[in-house]
């Protein structure tokens, strides 16, 4: 029987006389009996450039699909808002609308490329750091891989806008730094086998303690800040990068490890950013609420998005330049990758960038703007209150929008075998963030303070991670990051500091926080889930049947 090795990363487990069709190509298995060492006729098709071109064509598709359905329902409340409570002009619907179709496009183009290559970069990059074994070393890489891919976050950006009374880079480099830092130590976490739950609740307990400390007006900004660092650019790297660390070990507890890393990602920004407050007050800060363009003709529109469309393939090629400066230097160092890996990275990185160039234009544009708008309109109304009710069915859906937020549920569906399915993370996600947002209304119509929401809400998220499974902690952690995306700081946002305005409310103090809250909401949501699986699994009768032995093949690419 003829041998031939085709080496690819990743494990197949073979049955007899069954054609296999994988990523790389297409193997052809046939196999014989004998006791133990089965041999194996594997021929490697000559059409696997073909296939391979077909597969990321279907796969294109399938996530603009996905983009579709996500954005579809955001862009039907508008409609029917513009139609019944705040009445829009025919240019700036066109601008909102054009502004959607971008956005699906992009997001479709950036979960792409960020599977094709941010997520390989990342678990390369936490494997082979987790093989030096030399403590100092990791730390130093860690820090510095947290602030670069940090800087290269657009929803720091936004943020760093509203902030007038700090500097955009000293705020930008600030929350870099923190998340560094807080990267550096979420490593530190694994390699020692630190509990998670112990972690955050001393970390928690230290955060609130020094926010006394710091200007009381600063305080939402500070989580706020929390929340849109872990955005569409670094949740794909730092998730990838848990991967990579945890599967180098062999353990029982290395699944639970692959989560975690975002969730302590974000408590460094709010530290650092608490510390900036207490140098920096922040009461002079003005929020310049986001202006619509006035546009007559469809032609006006279309000029208006070219017009701001290579504004922002220059920020976002200057954000992944740090990024793209990281695969080079990793590739020259361990030549990690090989031939077509490399090849298929670059095509992910050329997906990612472009992807989110349409985003960012298509959110900034159309969206932001419409967000601003809406919650004036409503807010100066005598019904504003109704502002609750469309804060929930806002937030229920916009939540899906978010790119990360996807990213993570197909990471944790494939981490969990399918026991925390995609389906379930969108519901938890869902209900939670809608809950989060009729709380943000409430404090915009009512001027409650932060803290009355933030400190009880903590408390039961930390002590629910005292009762359910170690890994449904790292995930509900890492969600509170995930969720206050792009769509939450250009689109919520804006929403807030219009009604915020119109109410004649306090922008900083009232309006600020909302993405605090839909941060914090699936800390609180996953874990009820968590609470629940646990409840059912001890129900269910343990399955006495053992699998047949299949045969397994290591693959590793040339």
């Amino acid at each position: 029987m003829n041998f031939f090795l085709f080496k690819c990363k990743f494990s197949i487990a073979l049955e007899k006389n069954k054609c296999y069709n994988i990523s790389m190509g297409i193997l052809w298995i046939l196999s014989e009996d004998t006791n133990k060492g089965t041999f194996v006729t594997i021929e490697y098709s000559n059409r696997r450039k073909e296939k391979e071109n077909f597969v990321m064509n279907e796969k294109l598709k399938e996530k603009i699909k996905e983009s579709l359905s996500s954005v579809l329902p955001i862009t039907v409340i508008v409609l029917i808002l513009s139609v019944t409570l705040v009445p829009m002009e025919i240019g700036t619907l066109a601008l909102f609308l054009f502004g959607a179709i971008l956005l699906i496009v992009g997001m479709g183009f950036f979960q792409l490329g960020a599977e094709m290559s941010m997520t390989p970069l990342g678990q390369g990059v936490g494997g082979k750091l987790v093989k030096s074994k030399q403590i100092f070393f990791i730390v130093i890489m860690c820090f510095l891989m947290g602030t670069i891919i940090t800087i290269a976050e657009p929803d720091l950006q936004v943020l760093a806008n509203q902030v007038a009374s700090i500097p955009n880079n000293v705020l930008i480099w600030t929350v870099a730094v923190g998340v560094g830092i807080f990267l550096a130590a979420a490593v530190l976490r694994i390699l020692f086998h630190i509990s998670l739950s112990k972690m955050l609740m001393v970390l928690y307990v230290f955060l609130f303690i020094l926010s006394f400390f710091s200007p009381s007006e600063f305080t939402a900004v500070a989580f706020d800040a929390g929340g849109v660092t872990t955005g569409p650019m670094t949740v794909p790297f730092i998730m990838a990068f848990g991967i990579g660390l945890s599967a180098s070990r062999s353990d029982k507890e290395s699944a639970n490890d692959s989560f975690g890393l975002v969730a302590l990602c974000s408590i460094g920004p709010i530290m650092m950013v608490m510390l900036l407050g207490i140098f920096y007050h922040p009461t002079e800060a003005v929020y310049t609420a986001a202006e619509m363009t006035p546009v007559v003709t469809t032609t006006d529109v279309l000029l208006l998005f070219a017009r701001e469309l290579p504004e922002y393939g220059k920020e976002v090629l200057m954000s992944m330049s740090p990024v793209i400066g990281v695969f080079l230097l990793f590739q020259m160092v361990t030549k990690y990758y090989h031939g077509r890996q490399i090849a298929r990275m670059i095509v992910g990185l050329a997906y990612t960038i472009v992807g989110l160039i349409l985003f960012l234009t298509g959110v900034n544009v159309g969206f932001a703007p419409v967000g601003n708008l809406l919650g004036t309109g409503i807010g100066e109304t005598s019904f504003a209150w109704v502002l609750i009710p469309i804060g929930v069915v806002i937030g229920y859906y916009i939540v899906k929008a978010e790119p990360a937020v996807q990213v993570l549920n197909e990471q944790v569906e494939e981490i969990t075998g399918g026991v925390v399915s995609r389906k379930m993370m969108n519901l938890a996600l869902s209900g939670g963030v809608a809950c989060a947002v009729a709380l943000s209304m409430v404090r915009v119509l009512t001027g409650i303070n932060i803290y009355w929401i933030i400190i009880p809400g903590y408390i039961a998220a930390l002590f629910m991670s005292r009762m359910v499974p170690p890994m449904f902690v790292g995930i509900a952690f890492d969600s509170g990051g995930v969720a206050s995306g792009p769509m939450t700081s250009t689109f919520l946002l804006p929403l807030a500091m219009g009604a915020s305005t119109a109410v004649g409310g306090n922008v900083v103090t009232d309006a600020f926080g909302i993405v605090a809250l839909v941060a914090l909401a699936p800390l609180i949501a996953i874990q009820i889930m968590g609470i629940l699986y646990e409840y059912k699994s001890k129900g269910a009768p343990q399955s006495e049947d053992t699998l047949p032995e299949d045969i397994v093949i290591e693959f590793e690419e040339e």
